[in-house]
């Protein structure tokens, strides 16, 4: 071998990365302590960026293509090296080639809940996951913030970082979004959409990445908020609230007891109560006053409109003895009564009946 070949030999070429992987972000061209030589060839295929660092500081950027290493295509370079008379002898610098392409369906997700604040049920802690695509826009900021001066930097390496940041610039615009949650569920795509112009800046300038696409698959409530929610669907399923207690009563009624138990007596009290409330508003004082005493009437009593199931309060008015008495009365069964909620209430009927005898 001769003295030219073997300065040949430690030269480099041809400079290239073939990329067969799907995680490699950067990699640094391995030149084994070789010069590269004037006229070298430099090959960047599509999705791939060559960028050169000399001594710390960052050189010639290129794009996709075939390029041959001369001083024309090296300012950069020529100027950190202070060539005199342009790039005559060969000559050692770091070669990166940096990965343009789309790197999709990466996860993000909440660690911890974030804190929202809603007009109708205050504040409330939500998490959220989806997913993300991303591409580096900025190889020079990548390589100074993220990848440094390693030989092969995997998406592995970075995915917490960025599921941190992501996570950190979503709570914050969900959380000054202002979007009920009861909307949240129906606005999972253009929450997504309208998350990209909030999140993207804060990428770019900081890792000189863009995210080209962020997706929102879910957001999850507390149990009982979730239990608040499904109680206003049912509520709102039900309608007429009248209608409803006269369903549950039936029902009540073919399974036997009393009406269906406790929580339907309570919805029939609250029912009767609200019934009462708004035919009194609607009298007046002067007929209000007067639907509160009792009054004879065709049946034989009377305890006023609304009045089907007076307090034992209003029968012992009606027949002039304490209310312990008739209290006493309804103990012994003599006079049927109904318990609804934590009150006592007496059918009118009966109090006829026990007045006919």
């Amino acid at each position: 071998m001769g003295i030219f070949d073997f300065i040949k030999g430690e030269l480099l070429e041809i400079i290239e990365w073939t990329d067969d992987s799907r995680d490699i972000l950067s990699y640094r061209f391995p030149d084994e302590d070789k010069a590269i030589k004037n006229g070298a060839q430099l090959i960047v295929r599509e999705s791939q960026t060559g960028q050169f660092v000399y001594l710390g500081e960052f050189g010639d950027t290129f794009g996709p293509g075939k390029h041959s290493l001369t001083t024309d295509n090296l300012p950069i370079l020529t100027r950190l090296k202070s060539w005199k008379y342009g790039f005559e002898s060969p000559f050692k610098a770091d070669v990166y080639f940096i990965n343009t392409r789309l790197f999709s369906g990466n996860k993000w997700g909440t660690s911890n809940p974030i804190m929202m604040r809603d007009d109708d049920f205050g504040v409330v802690r939500a998490r959220a996951f989806g997913t993300y695509d991303f591409r580096i826009v900025d190889p020079k900021l990548f390589l100074k913030e993220v990848a440094g001066s390693d030989h092969t930097f995997r998406l592995e390496e970075f995915e917490g970082t960025m599921r941190s940041r992501i996570v950190s610039v979503f709570s914050e615009a969900l959380a000054n979004a202002k979007i009920p949650v009861l909307d949240v569920a129906t606005q999972y795509s253009e929450l997504g959409v309208a998350l990209l112009p909030l999140i993207n800046p804060v990428m770019s300038a900081k890792y000189g990445l863009e995210i080209a696409t962020f997706v929102v698959e879910n957001v999850s409530l507390p149990a009982e908020v979730e239990e608040a929610i499904d109680k206003r669907s049912s509520m709102a399923a039900v309608g007429d609230l009248n209608d409803y207690v006269k369903f549950q009563m039936a029902e009540g009624m073919e399974k036997g007891g009393s009406a269906g138990g406790m929580a339907t007596e309570m919805a029939i009290g609250m029912a009767i109560a609200q019934q009462m409330v708004g035919q009194s508003g609607m009298m007046g004082a002067g007929a209000a006053g007067a639907a509160a005493t009792p009054t004879p009437s065709a049946a034989g009593v009377g305890f006023g409109a609304g009045a089907e199931l007076p307090t034992p309060e209003q029968v012992a008015d009606l027949l002039g003895v304490p209310a312990t008495d008739v209290l006493a009365i309804v103990d012994s069964g003599e006079l049927p009564a109904k318990k609804i909620g934590s009150s006592v209430r007496i059918k009118r009927s009966a109090v006829n009946a026990y007045l006919a005898d």
